[in-house]
């Protein structure tokens, strides 16, 4: 079987993908000079090993040769492994979410102009027939590339406006005079008691990834209250009845210990 360019790499995500019959490039100059070149939109595509969604979407998509053949046609195609390049998943899902108004997540697929790698559309996992709504990814390669072609001014005025919302996102620079007190953290604390599940445990709605900087959180703000006339039970709670429920559901390995993934449902 033919191999693509990712044969050439080391991550084991990207290995994965080395007999696909799409002409995936790893993210670098070869593949950002030959969009330049060719005028072509940039077809992005981020995941990682562990996670379930990007190998449904590659068996169902990647997999397939008519649908590789579009890929082929009408984009350059990138994969990239976010365990390799934290950046670039962090720059795209911010810029997914800011477009679309809705969660992250992976598979993350994106489509950047080619001079610049700005995105003008994207999504996460995208079924390869239409399902729940939502049209077959075959269907939009075919949209995403005629809005290309005939939408250059609005992609471009829509990529001046997420320049401005990532300016407006990035913190300004501190002052030699600068206080730093509890403010942040009293916030951090106030966010996580809105998104908390009373019920289920967990921050946010299905699906429900483990977060563990959140309940460190609420167990370093319990304890540093712990002493004062009223702790922060309120802080503890979340984070007890949190991991009392991790351990209490699929998501906990019975047989070998341990966590794994994430959960698709409330519970």
């Amino acid at each position: 079987m033919q191999r693509n360019r990712l044969s050439l790499e080391t991550s084991p995500y990207l290995l994965q993908h080395a007999e696909n019959p799409v002409d995936w490039y790893p993210w670098g100059e070869e593949a950002l000079a030959l969009a330049r070149r060719d005028h072509k939109p940039i077809l992005l595509s981020v995941g990682y090993s562990a996670c379930h969604w990007c190998h449904v979407m590659a068996h169902e998509s990647f997999e397939d040769p008519a649908i590789a053949a579009l890929m082929n046609q009408l984009f350059v195609n990138i994969k990239v492994d976010r365990e390799e390049r934290p950046d670039l998943d962090k720059i795209y899902q911010v810029a997914q979410q800011l477009i679309t108004q809705r969660n992250g997540g992976w598979p993350l697929t994106m489509f950047l102009a080619p001079e610049d790698q700005r995105p003008f559309f994207g999504g996460t996992y995208f079924p390869k027939e239409p399902h729940h709504g939502m049209p077959g990814f075959g269907d939009i390669l075919k949209r995403v590339a005629e809005y290309f072609n005939g939408h250059t001014a609005e992609i471009r005025q829509q990529n001046a406006q997420l320049a401005l919302a990532f300016e407006r996102l990035a913190p300004d620079e501190m002052s030699g005079e600068a206080l730093l007190d509890e403010a942040p953290l009293l916030a951090a604390r106030r966010v996580l008691e809105e998104s908390f599940d009373s019920r289920f445990g967990g921050f946010g709605r299905a699906p429900k990834f483990p977060q563990p900087t959140s309940v460190e959180r609420c167990l370093r703000h319990w304890y540093a209250t712990s002493r004062e006339p009223s702790p922060d039970l309120k802080a503890l709670y979340m984070a007890t009845l949190t991991l009392t429920r991790m351990a209490e559901g699929g998501l906990f390995d019975q047989l070998g210990g341990g966590f794994s993934r994430y959960s698709v449902d409330a519970y």
